[in-house]
C-alpha cells in the first residue's frame, strides 16, 4: 500500500508543478491551440500539458515500480516513449495522419510481441476461449490502435479526456489492487494521480490542454491496462471475487471514448463522408447545443461512464455475451438521447411561437 500511495503522490506532484512553468513557456514561445469553429474555446489555449502527465505517470512509475522485477515494465515504457515523441511532435508542427498511424503501430507492436501483453481469450463469447497467437496478436493491436484513437477524439471540451482517463485509471487501479498486481497498480494510480493534477488547470475554464501528447500517451496506457484487466480476470484470486464478464467490464470502463468514436464514424459514413474527416458531431458537441455549460456537459458524461461502470460491477457474474447486449443497448439510448432532446426542445420552441 505503501508504494502506491508513493508513486500516487509523486505523480501529482510532478504534473501539478510542471505545469505552470509549461504554461509560462508556451506563452513565450505562442505555442497555442487557436480558438476556431469546429472548437469550443474562445481565446488562445497551451496545448502542451501532455508533458507533465507523461513525466509525472513514467517517472513515478519507474521509481516506483524498479523494486518488483516486473519484466514487462521496459517495454511499457518504450512504448509511451513512442508515443510521447509522436505526440510532442504532432502538438508543435501537426503530423500527418499516417505518420501518427505508423508511431501507433511500433507502440503497438512493442506492447504485443516485446512485452507479450495481449488479448489470449475472448472469455466465452460466441462460444470462443482461448484463440490462436496470430488471431491474438492482431486483435491486440487492433484494440490498442482502436482505444489510443477513441480517447484522441474526445478530448474536445475542458475536462472531458482528463476526468474520463482519471476514472477509467482509478477503476483499473482498484482491480489490480485487488488481483495483487502490484506493477500495473502503481502504473493505474500514477496515471490517475497526474490526471488529477493535470484536471486542476484544464477543468473548465482551462488554462492548458492536454494535447496530442497527453491523449496519446493516456490512450495507449489505457489500452495496455484493459487488455491486461481482460486477462487477470482468468487467475485465481485470494479471495472469492468471481468475475465473468471482463470484456465487458472494460468495454464499460471505456465507454465514453468507444462508444462516441463508433457513433461519429457511423455518422459519417452514413453521410457519405470519410470516418476520419472531422467534424462538430461528437457527443459534448450534442451536449453543448442542448444549453449545458462546458462544466455540465463534461460532469454529465462523468456520471454516464460511472453509471456503465457500475451497472456492469452489479451484472459481472452474467455471461460476456449477454452483458455486452445489456452495455450496447445503454448505449444507443446514451447516444440517442441528445438527439431526441434537440427535436423535443426545437418543438416546444415551434409551439411557442404558434402560441405568440
Amino acid at each position: 500500500m505503501f508504494i502506491i500511495l508513493l508513486s500516487s503522490s509523486i505523480a501529482f506532484i510532478i504534473t501539478f508543478f510542471a505545469i505552470p512553468a509549461i504554461i509560462r513557456v508556451s506563452v513565450l514561445k505562442g505555442l497555442f491551440d487557436e480558438p476556431t469553429e469546429r472548437k469550443q474555446h474562445a481565446q488562445n489555449i497551451p496545448t502542451l500539458g501532455g508533458l507533465a502527465i507523461f513525466a509525472g505517470t513514467v517517472f513515478s512509475y519507474t521509481f516506483c515500480s524498479a523494486t518488483l522485477e516486473t519484466s514487462v515494465s521496459q517495454y511499457i515504457i518504450a512504448a509511451i516513449i513512442v508515443m510521447f515523441f509522436i505526440g510532442i511532435k504532432d502538438d508543435l508542427f501537426e503530423l500527418t495522419a499516417h505518420k501518427k498511424l505508423i508511431g501507433q503501430v511500433l507502440a503497438a507492436i512493442i506492447i504485443v510481441f516485446f512485452a507479450n501483453i495481449r488479448v489470449t481469450s475472448l472469455c466465452g463469447i460466441f462460444g470462443i476461449y482461448q484463440i490462436p497467437y496470430w488471431f491474438s496478436a492482431g486483435l491486440s493491436i487492433f484494440t490498442i490502435l482502436t482505444i489510443i484513437n477513441a480517447y484522441n477524439l474526445i478530448d474536445g471540451i475542458d475536462g472531458l479526456a482528463g476526468g474520463v482517463g482519471a476514472i477509467a485509471s482509478f477503476t483499473f487501479g482498484l482491480w489490480f489492487y485487488n488481483y495483487g498486481n502490484i506493477g500495473l497498480c502503481i502504473l493505474s494510480f500514477a496515471l490517475f494521480s497526474s490526471l488529477i493534477a493535470f484536471l486542476i488547470y484544464n477543468f473548465n475554464p482551462a488554462s492548458i490542454f492536454m494535447g496530442d501528447t497527453g491523449s496519446l500517451v493516456v490512450g495507449l496506457i489505457l489500452s495496455v491496462l484493459a487488455i491486461k484487466f481482460i486477462g487477470l480476470s482468468f487467475e485465481s484470486l485470494p479471495f472469492e471475487f468471481p468475475f465473468r464478464s471482463s470484456p465487458a467490464m472494460a468495454i464499460a470502463i471505456l465507454i465514453i471514448p468507444l462508444v462516441d468514436t463508433f457513433r461519429i464514424f457511423l455518422v459519417r459514413i452514413l453521410n457519405g463522408k470519410s470516418p476520419f474527416e472531422a467534424d462538430r458531431n461528437h457527443i459534448h458537441h450534442n451536449l453543448l447545443d442542448l444549453g449545458m455549460t462546458h462544466r455540465e456537459a463534461t460532469l454529465t458524461l462523468y456520471v454516464i461512464n460511472i453509471a456503465f461502470i457500475t451497472t456492469a460491477m452489479l451484472l459481472r457474474n452474467i455471461s460476456s455475451l449477454v452483458l455486452l447486449y445489456i452495455l450496447l443497448g445503454m448505449a444507443v439510448v446514451f447516444c440517442l438521447s441528445p438527439y431526441f432532446l434537440k427535436l423535443f426542445f426545437r418543438s416546444q420552441q415551434d409551439s411557442v411561437k404558434i402560441a405568440e
